[in-house]
C-alpha cells in the first residue's frame, strides 16, 4: 500500500476585505476571512484560519493549525495601568481552537514580557487570559472563564463556565474547576474545586481515568489526598509524612512537589478557611 501524498501547501489565501499589515509573517495554507486585522508585529502558523473579524495585534504568535472564530481579540495591550506599549509577547501553540469574543494579552515587561498558551487547548466563547499567564497543553476553558494576571494552568485542566481565577493562583495538572468557581487560592494537581470561595471538593478520578491511570495508580493518590488533608494535624506535617509512604507513585509525588513549591497563594483545601 503506497503512503498517500501530504496535502500540498499553498500562500495565504486572504478575503478582500481583510487588512493584513505589510510585515506581517504568514504560513502555508493561512486562510484569513472577512474582516480581520492582523497587526504588523504578529506570526500566523502553516494552516492558521482566523474565520472572520477577528483581530490579532502585538508580538503575537500563534501555532500551525490554530483555529480563531470570529469577534476573538488577541495580543492587544495588557489591561494594566503599568503598561507602556512595550514590545511583550503573546504566544499560542498548534492545533488550538479559540472560540468567538475570546480575549487574550501579552505580558508586563516586569515579569518576562510573555503571556502562553500551549497545544491543543479549546478557548471557549469570551473566555479570557490576561497578561503573563502561562496555560498548559490540551486545556479546556469554558464559556465566560476568566484568568487574572500570572495566573498558571497545568496540562489537562478543565475549567467550568464562568469561572474565576484570582491572580497568581496555580492550576496543576489534570484538575477540574467547576463552573461558577472562585478560584482565590493554588489547586493541587489532579483536584476538583468547586464553589464561592473555592473548596478542595475531592480529585478528578474521571480525568485521571480517560488520561490512562491505572487503578493502582488512582488509589494511591486518594490514600495521599487523604492523608494531605487530614484535618487533625497541619497539612505541612501530613506531607512530612506522606513523602516517607514507600507507595508513592509519581502522581503523588508531583502534588508534593507542587505543594512545596513557592507560590503567592494559599492552597485550596477541603475545609473552609484551611490553609496550607
Amino acid at each position: 500500500m503506497t503512503t498517500p501524498a501530504p496535502a500540498a501547501l499553498h500562500p495565504a489565501r486572504i478575503h478582500p476585505s481583510a487588512i493584513v499589515e505589510d510585515s506581517a509573517r504568514l504560513g502555508m495554507n493561512v486562510e484569513i476571512g472577512p474582516f480581520c486585522h492582523v497587526g504588523p508585529k504578529v506570526t500566523l502558523g502553516d494552516n492558521v484560519q482566523l474565520l472572520s473579524h477577528v483581530v490579532i495585534q502585538g508580538c503575537t504568535t500563534i501555532g500551525d493549525g490554530s483555529v480563531v472564530f470570529p469577534n476573538a481579540v488577541l495580543g492587544c495591550a495588557p489591561q494594566n495601568i503599568h503598561y507602556k506599549g512595550e514590545d511583550t509577547e503573546l504566544i499560542i501553540g498548534h492545533s488550538c481552537t479559540i472560540r468567538e469574543g475570546v480575549t487574550m494579552h501579552p505580558g508586563m515587561p516586569d515579569f518576562g514580557g510573555k503571556t502562553t498558551v500551549g497545544n491543543n487547548s479549546m478557548f471557549l466563547a469570551y473566555s479570557h487570559v490576561a497578561h503573563d499567564c502561562h496555560v498548559g497543553d490540551n486545556v479546556i476553558l469554558s464559556n465566560n472563564v476568566m484568568l487574572a494576571g500570572h495566573v498558571t494552568i497545568g496540562d489537562r485542566v478543565i475549567m467550568g463556565g464562568g469561572a474565576a481565577v484570582h491572580q497568581f493562583v496555580r492550576i496543576g495538572h489534570h484538575a477540574f474547576i467547576g463552573g461558577l468557581a472562585a478560584v482565590n487560592n493554588d489547586v493541587i494537581p489532579y483536584g476538583m474545586l468547586n464553589g464561592n470561595p473555592g473548596i478542595l471538593m475531592g480529585l478528578n478520578i474521571i480525568g485521571m481515568q480517560r488520561s490512562g491511570f491505572d487503578k493502582t495508580a488512582i488509589h494511591a493518590v486518594r490514600r495521599a489526598f487523604k492523608a494531605i488533608f487530614n484535618p487533625a494535624t497541619p497539612i505541612r506535617e501530613n506531607i512530612a509524612r506522606v513523602r516517607e509512604q514507600p507507595d508513592n507513585n509519581a502522581a503523588v509525588a508531583d502534588i508534593i512537589a507542587f505543594i512545596d513549591a513557592e507560590s503567592e497563594r494559599a492552597l485550596s483545601s477541603p475545609a473552609r478557611g484551611q490553609r496550607g
